[in-house]
């Protein structure tokens, strides 16, 4: 057991001033703390007022990441009693900052584990020393090469794997010990970061695609090895590289990629809402994305299974897919379509003005979706005029500009509502405030990842599941949009932020029992509820 500076400095098992004083005294505390004894909640308190005393979010977020740094405990006991009033500062979007300053302001590494292209050989040690003895459940790793609308940001991006983490932990009560926060530092292709002194990754170009691939795939089986029974999380990988290390491991290993699968079960889950509300079927709409990156196509692969679960055909279901990106509506005679753009491309013979479509205007104009989802990182994309036009050909437009932060949003919640006459159902991809609209007070979903992955990781690692399918992401998705109460005037699409740790348990109940009749589960058990709530952490001192 640590004793006196080393206990202190133990983040994980530090308590501060709530160490009793038999506890000062066994382990070489006394004198180096103040003499009162205060409780979990005493802290806690005065916590949460420093925070609400801080001048802006940047300063809340120093200040938290401080006492995150030297009290696990403690933190998460705050996060998890204001979560919704938290998670903007801990997470998105005011991790954004954090990411291009993460050099600058550098003082601890969060017990994060740092692995370098240059030095492959050095990986396993590397694992080992951040892990530091620790059983390991959980790896959020990212590259870093296509951050949150922010583009690639190197080893800074490490800032994601930490603040995904703590999402996992305040939401779903995954233990804080057994979790690893990984970047993967394949250089950067951003000049400013090489030509930066100050910057604390490597000095140099990402490096060729045999060289990378070789590198994590390294990684991946080296995990694996270490943490049998490993769920790992792939974060903000760039387009060019997300979906194929996905198909690479998804059959052999519990894997999730948040960008294509998070976001595609959350804008499911969301849909699904928005039908509930309306009463109107899915296999009756059409979808368009505007941004057919990484997220955009992992939406429409996630609603084009849904529809074929539903019982459509592939044709009919494929029929009802259009993509727009920067070259306007994707048709498959274009050379530059990446894999996971050419399923929704459409032929040129389906169109007169085929040529004329290459703006997200024309191609609303062409199409008339009922449902318009943005991925396009293009602020004000989502203008009066294509709305309105939407608008006059479906009852109930569902509209969801998810980009993030919020500088990068399609469009306000405020302005969907008021350009539709209260008619659109919204959910955008940061916090929205209620829209009071002609005497209603419309509740607005976040269409925020952090609604599905947590419930869904401890469902996985609750249940012990050898991989992660199909329909355990869907019966996640489906668990989501259910919640919804479609009786409710301006009722939101998705359950609200406030309440995550309750509905992260209703995800993880449906994907602890889809592991088990798809009989995947490591973990041998009987009631889902009862192997799911005994897997949870909470945040409160051991003796």
């Amino acid at each position: 057991m640590k004793t006196g500076y080393d206990l202190l400095n133990d983040p994980f098992l530090n308590k501060g001033t709530a160490f009793t004083e038999e506890e000062r005294a066994k382990y070489g505390l006394v004198g180096i703390l103040p003499p009162t004894v205060r409780t979990i909640e005493e802290q806690a308190e005065e916590v949460y007022a420093n925070v609400e005393a801080k001048p802006n979010a940047s300063e809340k977020r120093h200040y938290l990441m401080n006492i995150f740094s030297r009290n696990r405990t403690l933190f998460f006991h705050v996060f998890k009693q204001h979560v919704a009033e938290l998670m903007p500062i801990i997470y998105d979007p005011g991790i954004a900052e954090s990411i291009r300053e993460y050099s600058k302001f550098l003082v601890t590494p969060q017990n994060a584990a740092y692995l370098s292209v240059d030095h492959p050989e050095q990986m396993e040690a590397a694992i080992k020393n951040a892990a530091a003895g620790r059983d390991i459940d959980l790896i959020v790793v990212t590259d870093a090469e296509a951050i949150l609308g922010i583009g690639d940001w190197g080893t800074n991006g490490v800032s994601i794997s930490i603040g995904k983490l703590m999402v996992y932990t305040g939401a779903a009560g995954l233990d804080p010990k057994r979790v690893l926060p990984v970047v993967l530092d394949a250089g950067t292709n951003r000049q400013a970061l090489i030509d930066d002194k100050g910057y604390v990754g490597l000095h140099h170009k990402r490096v060729d695609d045999a060289t990378y691939y070789a590198f994590v795939d390294k990684f991946v089986t080296l995990v694996e090895k270490l943490f049998p029974h490993l769920y790992l999380h792939f974060e903000d990988f760039g387009r060019g590289h997300a979906a194929k290390l996905l198909d690479r491991y998804v059959k052999q290993y519990p894997v999730f990629n948040d960008d294509i699968e998070g976001t595609g079960i959350i804008c499911l889950a969301g849909i699904l809402g928005g039908l509930n509300i309306s009463g109107e079927k899915l296999a009756d709409q059409t979808y368009m994305c505007f941004g057919a990156g990484t997220a955009g196509c992992g939406i429409a692969k996630r609603i084009y299974q849904e529809m074929l679960d539903q019982g459509m055909s592939e044709a009919d279901a494929r029929s009802r897919f259009y993509m727009v990106d920067r070259q306007g509506l994707l048709f498959d005679d274009m050379d530059d379509l990446t894999p996971e753009q050419k399923p929704f491309a459409r032929k040129r013979s389906e169109f007169s003005n085929a040529d004329e479509l290459t703006t997200l205007e024309a191609a609303v104009k062409a199409i008339h979706p009922t449902i318009l989802v943005g991925t396009s990182t293009k602020s004000g994309a989502f203008t009066e005029s294509i709305v309105k036009e939407m608008a006059a050909h479906t009852k109930r437009p569902i509209i969801f500009p998810i980009s993030n932060p919020t500088e990068l949003a399609e469009a306000t919640a405020e302005d969907l509502i008021r350009w539709t006459d209260g008619r659109a159902l919204v959910a955008t991809g940061v916090p929205s405030a209620p829209v009071e609209y002609q005497g209603v007070s419309y509740e607005i979903g976040q269409a925020n990842n952090a609604l599905i992955y947590p419930g869904l990781g401890l469902g996985v690692i609750a249940s012990g599941a050898k991989l992660l399918t199909d329909e355990m992401i869907s019966v996640a998705a489906h668990s989501i949009g259910g919640i919804v109460d479609p009786n409710e005037a301006g009722a939101a699409v998705l359950p609200p932020v406030s309440k995550l740790d309750q509905f992260s348990e209703t995800v993880a109940f449906a994907v602890a029992e889809e592991a088990k009749k798809e009989g995947l589960n490591r973990n041998e058990f009987t009631d889902a509820k009862a192997c799911v709530k005994a897997a949870k952490w909470e945040p409160v001192y051991q003796k």
